[in-house]
């Protein structure tokens, strides 16, 4: 990848309205889908401040993670690599364990060599990563703030699912606000903007929980989705009678319940107004955020990054979860505001990546790469949002399992050569798979080409994910018959 230029060689390509290098604030969500105002995911999902946000750059509509899961997009924003590429696909390991990745430089410590003093709040990198002796000032960020969790948790869950994990649950908990650990880190964030010195750039990357499980919420938040108001998301009975046997046991392993079981155990609605709630309760702390940006003085000068680490099923698919190669788990939110640079009010509907990320970032400051990375600068999209962009989206779910998500069009193979097309245009629930028709051969075949094709194995992880061996997939390392019942699931 060529060097970027310079700080003023970009400002005279396209003068930024900033009178120094800008200031960065990164804010990242945890398993939120489109359930937002400004995409429109759900019509009763309230964000006034998310929608706010949207309307002072440029929304990225067709916005998709490079993985399914926590671990594996994180990894994969912060470094600029993709899972195949890095090896990490599941929930561990930490990608310092690899020799190759022991050195290599972040998204924060790119701009912190670059002169930012960078800090972080709550979940940036995956929970458990970089492990907790690791998370101290000077290590991956100068500065550490609280880093929280998914807590307060209540002695015993208000729902028995089929797995006893505590975190699947949800309902009206706690009582207020301020009990929880995104009010805490949205605190510690705004107090810090208030208080940063104007003479040195930074980099601050704020972190929120919510709506990841448990979601739970004070009673405020539920109030505005009374239960027998709330609709359910498109879900049709059968929807997945056209889709390979294989993509079952691609996120078998996970605790969510099927969605089969949520309908039988009378959950599903709520789990829904559970969801949205927390979606509203985030939302605001989002605010809070922005909130203290401008009341700090800094907005003219300050980059601002909304995304979610991936997307989440509620019933879409027979899944209440995540883990898939569908829209609902791979499609993510994605703003740019970037004073002097992004368009006001844009919609880009053309595809992006949360890889983008790093090097577009990197654009906007002048910070020239050293790192070889595997994304690509939105600058062009935040200038002009129609702009068509040059490559596709491509979501990775462990070895073998692609999508590849176009304008129109999301194209998914499986490893063990298995496929599905879906017409987003006509289609935009996915409810018809296309890859066995004939007509839509030359469609495969142009989404087929940009398929990863130097796929690194699996980092040593403990998850377990199905695997082929000499064209038979193996499970928990036993074959798969064709006939047999695959676990946990009425197909």
């Amino acid at each position: 990848m060529p060097r970027l230029l310079p700080f003023l060689a970009l400002a005279l390509l396209a003068p930024l309205a900033l009178a120094a290098p800008p200031n960065i604030v990164l804010i990242a969500i945890d398993d939120l889908n489109d359930f937002e105002g400004f995409l429109g995911g759900h019509p009763q999902a309230k964000t006034p401040h998310m929608d706010a946000l949207a309307a002072r750059g440029v929304a990225f509509t067709n916005a998709h993670c490079q993985a399914p899961l926590c671990n594996s997009s994180r990894t994969s924003l912060l470094t600029g690599l993709r899972p195949s590429t890095t090896g990490v696909y599941a929930l561990d390991p930490w990608f310092r364990t690899d020799p190759k990745y022991k050195d290599w430089v972040t998204l924060p410590q790119h701009f912190a060599r670059g002169g930012y003093t960078t800090l972080a709040t709550g979940k940036i990198f995956h929970d458990a990563y970089p492990p907790k002796e690791g998370r101290v000032d000077g290590t991956e960020f100068s500065v550490w703030g609280p880093h929280e969790s998914h807590g307060p948790i209540p002695p015993k869950k208000f729902v028995t699912t089929p797995d006893a994990i505590k975190l699947m649950d949800w309902g009206v908990f706690p009582e207020r606000d301020e009990e929880l650990g995104d009010y805490k880190v949205a605190t510690w964030a705004a107090d810090r903007l208030k208080s940063m010195p104007k003479d040195k750039p930074f980099f601050l990357s704020v972190g929120f929980r919510r709506p990841h499980v448990p979601c739970f919420a004070p009673r405020k938040w539920f109030d505005m989705y009374p239960e027998g108001e709330v609709r359910l998301p498109p879900i049709k009975a059968d929807d997945r009678a056209d889709t390979p046997r294989f993509s079952w046991y691609t996120h078998w392993k996970l605790p969510e319940p099927r969605t089969a079981w949520m309908e039988q155990a009378g959950e599903l609605r709520k789990f829904v107004r559970a969801y949205l709630a927390c979606v509203s309760f985030v939302d605001e702390q989002i605010g809070r955020v922005v909130k203290a940006i401008d009341d700090a003085g800094l907005a003219g000068n300050t980059v601002i990054v909304l995304f979610s680490d991936h997307g989440y099923h509620l019933g879409e698919k027979g899944v209440t979860g995540k883990n898939t190669l569908w829209e609902r788990s791979t499609r993510v939110p994605l703003v740019v505001v970037a004073p002097g640079v992004s368009k006001v009010g844009g919609r880009c509907a053309e595809p992006a990546e949360l890889l983008d990320v790093y090097p577009t970032l990197a654009d906007l400051t002048g910070l020239a790469i050293q790192n070889k990375l595997d994304g690509r600068s939105l600058r062009a999209q935040l200038v002009d949002p129609a702009k068509p962009s040059p490559r596709p989206a491509i979501t990775t779910q462990g070895p073998g399992n692609h999508a590849v998500r176009s304008r129109d069009w999301r194209f998914i193979q499986y490893a063990d050569g298995s496929r599905e097309l879906y017409d987003l245009k006509a289609d935009p629930n996915e409810w018809t798979n296309l890859a066995g028709d004939a007509r839509y051969a030359s469609v495969v075949a142009e989404h087929a080409k940009w398929l990863p094709t130097d796929v690194k194995p699996m980092a040593g992880s403990k998850t377990r994910l199905i695997e082929v061996r000499e064209g038979v997939p193996y499970w928990q390392g036993q074959p798969i018959g064709k006939d047999e019942p695959i676990p946990g699931v009425t197909p």
